[in-house]
């Protein structure tokens, strides 16, 4: 393939608003922009479309305005008019958001990037230009024309604008690392003392690299409005975009393994298999990294799921897979239902994996925790306890997400990211429709993960045998001393002891707190 000395471009600027058209792709030529309003007020009749937007559809915010810029500089003016004007601002890339960060009664702008998804080579950066507002399909996508790839997740609606600033993980973490492992540079709308808004770049080889660093996993919404992130690996110079990042494999095996009805017995012995052999599976050089096997708990304990997604190109695949079934299952009552095992390209598995662009959204309620240690037998029955109770049945699920491996290998220090010694990340996702049924499933939610967690004060304080929380699965609770009995603050859960210097920089680069949320730095 050639490329052209300018800035080669290949991907189109399609938002999610119904108004939003796609711009054909033309090799080496910048598309035009999306002709639509800049400002959106309540008299438009988009404003209903952009204020649902967000995924969890408990919250909904009431702006004056919604920016729609199709560019960095539209958003540097839609950042200084707001400030100017006194109005708070949120901003929302792919709207996936489990809090209300964003849609609550305090903002009165949103700055909404979903009509900024732009993919390129930056020949000038040497790195994959990648507009914030980029769904991770099409992220995919893009970078498949140049056979690369990164460790982004499989939630393919979700954006790169929280996803990445947040950490990032996927199918490939536990072979590659994090999303901000491939993090090369940042472009970053801030707002400086006297309101006045600019523009920095940020780079591992250039200037202002604490900005690089505090979005190497300092979470979104806090430091300013990044336009764009440049990825490039660390092993690379950017010489060649073929490999600037991570091949793409070849091939992947890919099933799902279904989970009858499981007795407590049946589900202590199988979940407690399950989590044994991915704590002594998670070094870094272990086999099994190329082995992503998240497993999806739903409320009765009926037709859960283990989604299996294995890199094949190595000559092992189909061993580590037996290998893996046999372990989970060992000693268990009930088998399991597998459904066909299918060889396909990273592209095509990613693309029929999980959730697609443009998901229902729903109520939601979420909570989180690194594992370092399995969980004892005593806290593996207060999950069944809860889950099977069929008062609950629905949407819901409660996620185990492999981790360690490759990520694991980074210091703690180098990125944002605290937690590089855990080997699970386990998620409580309570999902409802009614909004009659908030109290009922939030409570639901929070009763479980407290008495999970009773011998830590109701959360996973950093120790042995947990990691934290992860800050793309935000949860207020954990600042509140009703559902926080620890005595260790909020910000030790998602940051550990990179927060003070995350601080510092959210005092240099946001001297005005322009940017905030219910757990924001700083607060």
């Amino acid at each position: 393939m050639l490329f052209s000395r300018r800035r080669f471009l290949i991907a189109s600027a399609a938002g999610a608003a119904a108004s939003t058209l796609p711009i054909p792709f033309t090799p080496g030529i910048a598309p035009a922009r999306a002709q639509a309003p800049t400002v959106v007020t309540a008299t438009d009749p988009a404003y209903a479309t952009l204020t649902q937007r967000g995924y969890n559809r408990r919250f909904t915010a009431r702006p004056q305005r919604i920016h729609l810029p199709t560019g960095t500089e539209e958003i540097r003016l839609a950042a200084e008019a707001a400030v100017r004007d006194g109005l708070r601002i949120a901003v929302r890339a792919g709207g996936h958001g489990f809090e209300n960060f964003v849609d609550n009664d305090r903002t009165q702008a949103i700055i909404d990037l979903n009509r900024m998804s732009a993919v390129y080579w930056d020949e000038t950066r040497r790195a994959f230009s990648v507009d914030a507002g980029t769904p991770l399909g099409t992220l995919y996508e893009r970078l498949g024309a140049f056979g690369v790839t990164v460790p982004a997740g499989i939630c393919k609606g979700v954006g790169a604008g929280g996803h990445i600033v947040g950490g990032g993980y996927g199918p490939l973490s536990r072979q590659l690392g994090l999303m901000v492992d491939h993090l090369y540079g940042v472009e970053v709308i801030t707002v400086d003392k006297d309101g006045a808004a600019e523009t920095v770049l940020a780079t591992k080889d250039g200037p202002n690299a604490d900005l690089l660093w505090a979005h190497s996993g300092g979470g979104g919404g806090n430091f300013g409005v990044v336009s764009r992130y440049l990825l490039r690996s660390p092993d690379s110079d950017g010489g060649d975009p073929a490999r600037a990042l991570p091949k793409s494999p070849g091939s992947m095996l890919n099933t799902r393994l279904i989970l009858p009805l499981l007795d407590e017995e049946s589900f202590v012995r199988f979940l407690g298999n399950y989590l044994a052999f991915f704590e002594q599976h998670s070094a870094p050089d272990d086999p099994f990294t190329a082995l992503y096997a998240p497993l999806m708990v739903k409320p009765g304990i009926v037709d859960s799921e283990i989604l299996v997604l294995l890199n094949a190109d190595g000559p092992d695949a189909q061993a580590l897979f037996d290998e893996f079934v046999a372990a989970i299952t060992a000693g268990v009552g009930a088998p399991l239902l597998q459904l066909p095992l299918q060889r396909a390209g990273y592209a095509e598995t990613v693309a029929t994996a999980y959730y697609a662009a443009g998901m229902p959204g729903f109520r939601v309620k979420a909570k989180s925790a690194y594992l370092r240690k399995a969980y004892s037998t005593e806290q593996l029955r207060i999950l069944y306890r809860y889950f099977a109770d069929i008062r609950f049945l629905g949407e819901s699920q409660l996620e185990f997400l492999p981790f360690g491996g490759a990520v694991n290998a980074v210091a703690a220090d180098a990125t944002a990211v605290p937690a590089r010694d855990s080997f699970m990340k386990m998620l409580i996702h309570a999902a409802w429709r009614l909004p009659g049924d908030d109290e009922r499933f939030v409570g639901w939610a929070r009763e479980g993960f407290r008495e999970l967690y009773a011998e830590t004060g109701g959360v996973p304080v950093p120790d042995a045998a947990n990691g934290g929380s992860y800050i793309n699965y935000p949860d207020p609770d954990s600042a509140d001393p009703r559902w926080n009995t620890s005595g260790v603050p909020w910000h030790e859960l998602y940051y550990g002891a990179n927060y003070d210097r995350l601080c510092a920089i959210k005092a240099r680069w946001d001297p005005n707190t322009v940017f905030q949320h219910d757990l924001s730095i700083g607060r």
